[in-house]
């Protein structure tokens, strides 16, 4: 009986000895048809912990915009591109000052890869009167 090479993901050490082990493949620069398959089961397996693993409940939308601009290594003007509005507005977002439209929130779960309800949470935004400038 063969012994499996790769398992369903079960703890956190197997979780970063594989995301490892996918980096190392994905350096090799002409991957065989075998190391593709594996580069492809990896990613199954990581994407399927990462699913049933990262919870965005705990962080509100902007907190959780920050941390992929940051993780992306993205600007605020990065932002206007990918939402098409302008940099004011990118301010008042990131300041908590305006809310995350219907658009924006589809184009950054497109961008990011992520379910709409991410983007999609109600969050205090600070009121426009009360800030100082």
């Amino acid at each position: 009986m063969e012994v499996l090479k790769y398992k369903v993901i079960k703890s956190a050490t197997q979780y970063n000895k594989y995301c490892k082990a996918l980096e190392a493949l994905t350096d090799v620069a002409r991957p065989s048809r075998a190391q593709k398959d594996e580069i492809e089961l990896l990613t199954l397996l990581i994407e399927t912990w990462d699913a049933a693993h990262t919870s965005f409940s705990d962080l509100d939308p902007i907190a959780l915009l920050t941390g992929l601009m940051e993780e992306h290594r993205l600007k605020p003007k990065d932002l206007v591109t990918i939402l098409g509005i302008g940099k004011g507005i990118v301010s008042e977002i990131l300041h908590y000052k305006k809310g995350l439209s219907k658009e924006s929130i589809r184009k950054l779960a497109a961008h990011f890869e992520l379910s709409q309800e991410a983007f999609n949470r109600p969050y205090p935004l600070k009121d426009k009167a009360s800030v100082t400038t």
